[in-house]
């Protein structure tokens, strides 16, 4: 009951949000829609009287379903930019498909003599389609369309990797930040959506003649009054537009505390990461969140701004493992405890910078580290793993988490098989707490901020050693996690813009930027 009140408490708290993004989520599905079924009729009205093309188009818009969602976005960017124009020309691959293939096999599988009939009582071919194939085969291309929403409302959620809006805002807020409410606000009005829309077109479907007028006009007017409602929704734009991945704008030590802390007025758009590194580059947006050893910040030419009132707290990076893990092989504690300060910002920096521009295979890069170090790396263990590896969905985890993976099976001789790629601190800490792996890379200030989430009356000055002493101890104590020694770099959080434009602007803090707002 307490966790229904709590629920029921945010989307009371969050209703005009939750109102904003249902309806972008709604706006982007209809027009998307709209636009696939025209083309989807089209192409597969085609594709019926010309058989001999009909594999070729069905396989590439087949072809398209299999990129993923991410991707496709990701390849959108440099050439329709971020927002609602590249939401909705995914969106509208993705429907092609059950559109398409739908009209063609409806009418390919009316019986020929139906036809036949149809000519031999003096129709046209335009005749026959309008009059025999489409009625004959609409409850066919009715499926189409009721399937190829269903599938939008699910893509959709993506969408708000790139600063569409939509719903997936608050299901990957609630995933970064530990937020189940936040998920659920998201998860729930999405799938109420799509049930509730299939429910209806499988009433119209029925009474698809009766009520085509009014469907259109309904429809019409449906997309007007949301796009109207959006328009007036907007205040005048920022003079900088920022990206900012869903984890950072929710935490406790993201933006909404910098925004108060620097009275920092920015209009936010919200991105993947590695989406929001391609978006500055391409000028999409003026300025990103990022970590101060990654290694775009040289290769895209970035300007990292100066925390002029320290407000991130310091984030230095230590393996953390589940006491059991340790119970079982205590070596593995001596093994890391090795890496301890033997990794400097720079040094940092310069892998991620290999792997990120150079193309460097990332077990390579950990390799040349640690032999430069004087470490063994020669074995490679197979078989049955004895230790899990996890970590989250940026370079510099995968970089250290192939590091520890040598280091073990180096040092003790087990085998170590590696979980990479978690979408966000809750999915791989949640994974690391039940045992489905054994250990992770992770950092104070998210241990801090993002996973203890002290209460505000606990004062904790960032400082190194202050904050690492209270996240062991803590770990310790409510979750039997270790807490093994930092690895040396501190991976704080920055603002970075294009150094030209700084360098233009004249900004080099956070207090600049926030000074060259208001001008």
């Amino acid at each position: 009951m307490d966790q229904i009140y709590q629920f029921k408490s945010f989307i009371k708290s969050h209703q005009q949000e939750l109102l904003d993004q249902i309806l972008e989520h709604l706006w982007l599905c209809l027009i998307s829609l709209a636009i696939a079924t025209a083309m989807g009729l089209f192409l597969g009205i085609f594709i019926s009287k010309k058989r001999k093309l009909s594999s070729p188009i069905i396989g590439f818009v087949n072809a398209i379903q299999t990129v993923p969602s991410v991707a496709l976005l990701g390849f959108l960017i440099p050439f329709l930019g971020i927002g609602v124009v590249p939401a909705i020309v995914a969106l509208f691959l993705y429907a092609l498909l059950p559109i398409v293939r739908n009209t063609y096999i409806g009418i390919a599988e009316i019986d020929p003599a139906i036809k036949e009939a149809a000519i031999g009582m003096g129709m046209s071919p335009q005749q026959v389609l309008i009059k025999v194939e489409l009625p004959l085969a609409m409850p066919v291309i009715f499926a189409g369309i009721r399937t190829a929403f269903v599938i939008n409302v699910g893509v959709a959620t993506l969408c708000a990797l790139i600063a569409a809006g939509g719903l997936g805002e608050f299901i990957f807020r609630g995933l970064s930040t530990n937020n189940p409410h936040m998920i659920l606000a998201g998860a729930i009005p999405a799938a109420l959506m799509a049930l509730f829309f299939d429910t209806l077109m499988s009433h119209i479907q029925k009474h698809i003649y009766k009520l085509i007028k009014p469907i259109l006009i309904t429809a019409v007017a449906s997309l007007l009054f949301i796009t109207w409602y959006s328009l007036s929704g907007q205040t005048e734009s920022a003079r900088f537009v920022a990206g900012f991945p869903s984890e950072f704008i929710e935490r406790g030590d993201g933006y909404l505390g910098l925004k108060e802390a620097y009275s920092l007025d920015l209009e936010v758009k919200e991105m993947e990461i590695g989406l929001m590194y391609q978006a500055v580059k391409s000028k999409h947006v003026d300025v990103i969140s990022g970590f101060s050893t990654d290694g775009r910040i040289e290769a895209f030419n970035l300007y990292k701004l100066r925390d002029d009132k320290n407000y991130f707290p310091p984030y230095h990076a230590s393996p953390i493992i589940h006491q059991k893990t340790l119970d079982k092989h205590p070596r593995i504690a001596v093994a890391l405890s090795e890496l301890a300060n033997t990794i400097s910002d720079e040094e940092m920096a310069r892998m991620n910078f290999l792997v990120d521009e150079k193309g460097v295979d990332i077990r390579e890069v950990a390799m040349g580290f640690l032999k430069s170090k004087g470490f063994p790396v020669e074995a490679s263990l197979s078989g049955n793993p004895d230790v899990l590896i996890g970590s989250k969905n940026f370079t510099e985890s995968y970089i250290l988490a192939h590091i520890f993976k040598i280091i073990i099976e180096n040092k003790t001789g087990l085998t170590v098989d590696l979980k990479l790629g978690f979408g966000g601190t809750k999915l791989l800490f949640d994974a690391l707490d039940t045992g489905e792996i054994d250990i992770y890379p992770e950092y104070t200030g998210t241990g801090l901020l993002v996973i203890l989430k002290p209460n505000k009356d606990v004062n904790i000055p960032y400082h190194k050693d202050k904050v690492f002493d209270f996240v062991s101890k803590e770990f310790k104590k409510q979750y039997n996690i270790v807490w093994l020694p930092p690895l040396g770099f501190n991976n704080t959080f920055a603002l970075m813009m294009r150094k030209k434009q700084a360098e233009s602007l004249g900004i080099q803090s956070i207090s600049d930027l926030a000074k060259a707002r208001k001008k």
